[in-house]
């Protein structure tokens, strides 16, 4: 069995079987992944508070036949600091969302992990009014360095980044609904 190493962002989860939840993570050398977590939703898995949403985690994974298995996990940031304000949780959802969408299956880009990154810090330090903008510019550079748009072209004024991610991936932003709900 080959197993790896790896440092991500965890984008979501989805509850598999019983006890098990599948995980998709951003990582900084494999681009997206996603996982089975095994026993991760019994209440005595120390797995379980690791793998919570916009978690920063280091792990091991096995090579499995349909997904890769986590074996370890370490959480190296949990964000704490904004996780209790929901303006910033629904930006977080709205940056994770995008990511997840526009990124392929283990089709690396180092520079999609440094602003993703560097987004979720960014959400520690942002008021109320600066969180729109934030996504917005996380969403232009996402489309920029994924070749969506072209990075010497500044994004028009006109066309919303919503708009051009939604028209990429042909279906509506579901985060975008909510953020709306809870900016309101």
């Amino acid at each position: 069995m080959n197993t790896y190493k790896a440092e991500g962002i965890v984008l979501k989860t989805i509850n598999y079987q019983e006890a098990d939840k599948i995980v998709s993570i951003y990582t900084s050398k494999r681009g997206k992944v996603s996982c089975l977590a095994k026993g991760v939703r019994k209440l005595t898995s120390r797995k379980r508070g690791s793998l919570e949403v916009f978690n920063q985690i280091s792990f091991f994974a096995t090579r499995g036949k349909g997904f890769d298995i986590i074996t370890e996990v370490e959480c190296l940031d949990d964000f704490n600091e904004w996780r209790g304000n929901l303006k910033k949780v629904a930006s977080a959802y709205e940056i994770s969302e995008i990511t997840d969408k526009l990124t392929a299956e283990e089709d690396e880009h180092g520079e999609v992990y440094e602003i993703l990154v560097s987004a979720l810090i960014k959400l520690k330090f942002a008021k109320a009014e600066e969180l729109d903008f934030l996504v917005e510019k996380f969403g232009e550079k996402l489309l920029m360095v994924l070749g969506f748009w072209p990075k010497e072209k500044p994004f028009p004024g006109e066309l919303s980044v919503f708009q051009k991610i939604e028209e990429i991936i042909e279906k509506e932003l579901k985060s975008k609904n909510f953020s709306e709900k809870v900016k309101d």
